[in-house]
Parts: structure tokens; C-alpha cells; sequence
């Protein structure tokens, strides 16, 4: 599975060993940036990852930012991309289960490494489970 991976400045701490756990978990992970701390607008790098999943270039995206959510509204107005701010393991899995989500933002700031490790881990590992939820996702689609 290819992961794409992105921050702003206040994402950046967290970006470098979350590349490396989600590379030592076996993913390809392509990072777009920043290449460094300095203070970068969280918009222009949720829409990096968001088109790069679009195009189908990467299978699933990561963006990190202070909170996670403006980088996941950015994500989530590219066509095509369900995103949401994501802070505990069991919300990671319902967003895989019932939303087939396939961007998620962190937050950098307020979730330590080691959580956001288990939300990628889990992001990453749990399937959608169709069903009931299929034709909601549809409609989800359809508001592109």
C-alpha cells in the first residue's frame, strides 16, 4: 500500500518518525512536504496529499497540522477524498469501517506520537465493511 504524507510547520515534528513507523510497518510512504519547520499554510499541503490520493497515486493519506483539522477540510475538498480529523484508535476504525475515509489529518500538537502511531496503524489496517454503509458513501460521493 502507498501512503502519501504531508505537514505544515506545526505537523512537522511528528512527520519524519511517522514516515519512518509507517515505513517499518511495510508501506511506501511518499512525503510531500514541507522539507522543513518553517511557517508553511496547512491548506496547500492537505490539498497535495488529497489530489495525490485522487489521482490515485497513493492509496490512503496522513496529514498532520496542530489540530488535524484544517489540514483534513483542505484534504476533504478535493473531489473524490473523505477526510476527517482523526484522534483516537477507535475513531481511525470507524472512519475505515463506516465512512471508507481515505485521508486523515493529526494533530501534532495535542495527540503524542505514540497515539497517532496507533491511529495510523489503524487507519491503515482496517476495512471497509460495505453493506449498509456502501450507499452512504455513495451519497457522500455524490456531493462531489
Amino acid at each position: 500500500m502507498r501512503v502519501a504524507i504531508a505537514s505544515d510547520h506545526a505537523g512537522f515534528i511528528q512527520k519524519q518518525p511517522m514516515i519512518d513507523y509507517m515505513t517499518g510497518l511495510g508501506y511506501e510512504v511518499i512525503d510531500l512536504g514541507p522539507e522543513n519547520d518553517d511557517r508553511v499554510d496547512y491548506p496547500d499541503f492537505g490539498e497535495k496529499v488529497g489530489r495525490y490520493v485522487a489521482a490515485g497515486n497513493a492509496d490512503r493519506g496522513v496529514c498532520i497540522c496542530g489540530t488535524g483539522i484544517g489540514i483534513a477540510v483542505a484534504a476533504g475538498k478535493i473531489p473524490g477524498i473523505r477526510a476527517s480529523s482523526i484522534t483516537s484508535p477507535e475513531f481511525a476504525a470507524l472512519f475505515r469501517q463506516h465512512n471508507d475515509g481515505n485521508v486523515i489529518g493529526l494533530s501534532g500538537r495535542f495527540v503524542d506520537l505514540e497515539v497517532n502511531e496507533e491511529i495510523v496503524k489503524t487507519f491503515l489496517t482496517t476495512d471497509f465493511e460495505g453493506g449498509r454503509h456502501a450507499g452512504r458513501v455513495e451519497k457522500i460521493n455524490a456531493l462531489d
